[in-house]
């Protein structure tokens, strides 16, 4: 396993697998426990924290903006914050995100080490407060998060996945943290590379790693958000959906029948279609509170 600068290409197939909620059973714990409780506690946003909880984990886990980087993440929560009569009667007074938007406007690489240059570049007290709460959540994470194994079923598939094609880890989770987490469970050696949020995009991942190097229709993504699938699609791969609630059993039609399907050139089509259609249904778009 390298780094993805170091990938190169071994077989005529490719598999990116994205790492918290598709084959960790991470992502909740991660955003109800640690990245949630420190949005409220770094910005002081403790009069408010039911609402902020809902729209943390509406944003992260419920909805089409599942599996996005935490910096986009912070402003979307906070506009749904903004909008929310029962804030506003409050009087809580939200914190400022448009430094953090400027930012994220011109960045592709929303990691922790390009944010703390930008911060010490372009100094103020609301990228500061965010600068600590973003260092606080790994932090906290690295401490205190063990023993989190990955779907039964993903570790089978990627044990056999491994030996028909090229796999690379693609995410937008800190590479300290998807390194550790891999190693932690004796997986790390079944793919050739790990590509964190330091090194871009989930689509920018891809096309470093498959450009020109294999088709289209031999490049897949598994994924359990619609960045993943926006990752395969910006560069005309294939994607078979892991189901948010639905992890295990996605896993075992992997294993059981889209693996064989992608190496036998008959996934693409109807086939993918009717699983990207049923992993669309699984993600709205607007929030409870909105709808009523």
């Amino acid at each position: 396993m390298s780094n993805l600068e170091q990938f190169k290409p071994e077989r005529d197939f490719f598999i990116g697998i994205d790492s918290d909620g598709c084959v960790f059973d991470t992502m909740e714990v991660k955003h109800k426990e640690f990245f949630c409780p420190n949005t409220v506690k770094y910005f002081g946003l403790f009069a408010i924290a039911k609402y902020v909880r809902e729209a943390w984990d509406f944003v992260n886990l419920y909805s089409v903006t599942r599996g996005i980087n935490r910096f986009p993440a912070l402003i979307r929560v906070m506009d749904l914050l903004a909008k929310r009569p029962e804030v506003t009667e409050l009087g809580v007074t939200l914190p400022d995100m448009e430094p953090l938007r400027e930012w994220v406007r011109r960045e592709t690489r929303l990691g922790n080490p390009v944010f703390r240059e930008y911060v010490s570049a372009n100094p103020s007290p609301a990228l500061k407060k965010i600068l600590d709460w973003t260092l606080a959540i790994n932090e906290d994470i690295a401490r205190w998060l063990r023993d989190t194994p990955p779907f039964p079923h993903a570790r089978i598939s990627i044990e056999k996945l491994s030996t028909m094609a090229d796999a690379i880890v693609v995410s937008q989770t800190p590479l300290e943290a998807l390194t550790r987490e891999w190693k932690e469970h004796n997986i790390d050696s079944l793919v050739k590379a790990i590509a964190g949020q330091e090194q871009g995009t989930k689509s920018e991942h891809i096309s470093i790693a498959t450009k020109g190097r294999y088709r289209p229709d031999r490049i897949l993504m598994i994924g359990d958000a619609p960045g993943d699938l926006k990752a395969a699609t910006d560069n005309n791969a294939l994607f078979f959906p892991v189901i948010p609630g639905d992890e295990d059993r996605s896993w075992k039609v992997f294993h059981d029948e889209a693996l064989d399907r992608f190496m036998n050139g008959t996934y693409k089509g109807e086939y993918e279609d009717r699983l990207i259609e049923k992993f669309r249904l699984s993600l709205p778009e607007k929030p409870s509170w909105e709808q009523r």
